[in-house]
């Protein structure tokens, strides 16, 4: 497999209909909004959900959710002594970060794609380890394109938690929806860093994958499914290393315009692609 060298630049839009797209922890699991009132979900978000859709493609990931971990670990270290390369490593006071950082970026797509930091203590039975990789993708925040609707509604619980014979008082808790919102993200794929990692032409259609279809098998009760969709993915390949133009630019190119005096939906606004010379865009409809 060819390791990436041309520059690649990606924008992504996503709908939200009824949805808690990515709660803030510090404000009661509401639905993140920045100081305008833009709705916010985080890269970390984005990347997990990218982490996920490679797992359902039978991918090899390093960093899994417990509930969604295809293997018996229990831990990142777990994982990686799991590695019979790295498990020698480990236990090698000779290795060195670059050849720790191969091995981890061959097994793992999402350590080539997104970096990780090794961070573990030394055992009995292995040595201590703190390594950081650089990952050649990088991913922004996505935002809302106006400012978002919440809707808080109370809930209650109407059973008992432990035996007894008298059923207990309810239990007041909130929860929190967007009612609609229209989200841009932007993200880029560096050629240098993916010539360190290991970063492939083939990993670039794969992270291209997992972004048209960002939100399959990822309904939940704050996320019911159908309720968030990716509308649109735009996808710059420059003919170089380092790109005809800068990542700003070429972000900057994706423009919005409200056809509608309250925008709401995606149907609200007309995307239009500023022309660069040289630099041709794929436009692609989310699956």
């Amino acid at each position: 497999m060819t390791v990436l060298d041309t520059k690649i630049d990606f924008a992504v839009v996503l709908t939200v209909k009824n949805a808690n797209p990515n709660g803030d922890p510090l404000n009661g699991n509401r639905p993140r909004q920045n100081y305008d009132g833009r709705g916010e979900i985080s890269d970390v978000a984005l990347k997990r959900k990218i982490r996920n859709r490679w797992l359902d493609m039978g991918e090899s990931i390093f960093v899994q959710s417990n509930d969604r971990k295809n293997d018996n670990f229990n831990s990142l270290r777990e994982r990686a002594d799991a590695n019979p390369e790295l498990d020698k490593l480990l236990k090698s006071k000779n290795a060195t970060a670059d050849e720790f950082a191969r091995v981890a970026c061959q097994q793992w797509l999402d350590v080539r794609s997104f970096g990780q930091v090794f961070a573990f203590k030394a055992e009995k039975q292995g040595g201590g380890v703190s390594i950081g990789i650089r990952g050649p993708v990088s991913i922004h925040p996505a935002f809302s394109l106006n400012p978002i609707d919440i809707t808080s509604l109370q809930i209650t619980k109407s059973v008992n938690s432990e035996p007894g014979n008298t059923r207990g008082s309810d239990t007041m808790g909130m929860k929190h929806r967007v009612d609609s919102g229209v989200y841009v993200f932007y993200g880029s794929v560096n050629t240098q860093l993916a010539e360190k990692t290991g970063f492939t032409h083939d990993d670039s259609e794969k992270l291209k994958q997992a972004l048209l279809t960002l939100f399959e098998n990822d309904a939940s009760s704050a996320r019911p499914e159908g309720s968030m969709e990716v509308r649109k993915v735009f996808w710059w390949k420059h003919k170089s290393k380092l790109g005809q133009y800068s990542s700003a630019k070429v972000h900057r190119s994706l423009q919005y315009k409200p056809i509608v005096p309250e925008p709401r939906t995606f149907e609200d606004y007309e995307f239009i692609v500023s022309p660069l010379e040289g630099l041709e865009v794929e436009v692609l409809d989310g699956r």
